[in-house]
């Protein structure tokens, strides 16, 4: 029988964060069986893990490939996930290196302890960050039941990626941000035809220090609780568009209008063009 592992991500009590499903051995499972787990879940995505392709590279142990399910479709990348697994691996083998093959690259990971028990930091594969068309900007602000006099002009809409797409839209106030009550099939039909993941939405609350929800109607849930590959995305977005220096250390806010808070670290570094998204993690009873 497949044991089916429960994790919450970027938080250290297991009310707050993002939970995950980890399967530590899905050799025996096939795609089909992967998605059935996932959807009798329900979590937002769970990890499934095989033995590493040749030429990983990692410690014997320390090097897998992984696989990401939410409860209706198979997903390239999941921070919150990524972070699960790795806290997961840790408490059986201890801190330390780990690297996973996932369908959007390879994922180096460091899990540390600290104070509030294991933290894992995940670095991102190489980001990219593009325009979105005025329609589809129209068509994504209609879902949401937003006026376009609710966006804050100083986080100009983009599509950004770092294993995953998500639209970046930024809300000019908290008010704004904390009323979420959107169309879903019609933000999943346009989140389909752009192969985005989900959409960010961002209030800026201080220099490094950001609110974040992510609706996530393409993965069967309203919203997603705290989104590592996202935080990657908006990481590089910020730097791409000058809202933080080359280098910096952002702080992520999310869940909180969900009952779930949870907190993402999002490091920048100079000369190194992929981003490292941090958390706590911890198991579910």
């Amino acid at each position: 029988m497949t044991e089916v592992l429960r994790y919450t991500a970027f938080s250290a009590d297991p009310a707050g964060g993002n939970p995950a499903g980890v399967v530590l051995d899905a050799s025996g499972l096939d795609e089909a069986g992967m998605l059935r787990i996932a959807a009798g879940l329900g979590y937002s995505e769970t990890a499934f893990l095989t033995p590493p392709p040749e030429g990983l590279g990692g410690a014997p142990g320390r090097a897998f490939t992984v696989r990401y399910f939410s409860p209706k479709a198979e997903v390239p990348f999941c921070g919150h996930a990524t972070v699960a697994t790795a806290v997961a691996l840790a408490e059986r083998t201890g801190p330390g290196e780990l690297v996973f093959a996932t369908p959007a690259g390879t994922v180096p990971v460091s899990v540390t302890a600290a104070d509030e028990g294991l933290r894992a930091v995940l670095t991102s594969v190489e980001p990219y960050v593009e325009e979105v068309g005025q329609a589809d900007l129209a068509e994504a602000l209609a879902a949401l039941d937003w006026p376009e006099s609710d966006l804050d002009p100083g986080i100009p809409p983009r599509i950004a990626y770092a294993g995953a797409r998500h639209l970046v839209l930024g809300a000019a106030t908290r008010a704004r941000l904390a009323d979420l009550a959107y169309d879903f099939p019609r933000l999943e039909a346009l989140m389909r035809r752009l192969d985005l993941t989900t959409v960010q939405l961002v209030h800026r609350t201080g220099p490094a220090l950001f609110d974040v929800r992510d609706p996530f109607p393409v993965g069967g849930v309203v919203e997603d609780p705290a989104t590592g590959a996202a935080a990657a995305a908006f990481g590089a977005y910020a730097r791409e568009l000058g809202l933080v220096p080359a280098e910096a250390v952002l702080t992520l806010r999310q869940g909180e209008d969900m009952g779930r808070p949870g907190v993402l670290t999002v490091e920048l570094r100079a000369g190194d063009t992929r981003v490292r998204v941090g958390g706590s993690a911890v198991r579910i009873a």
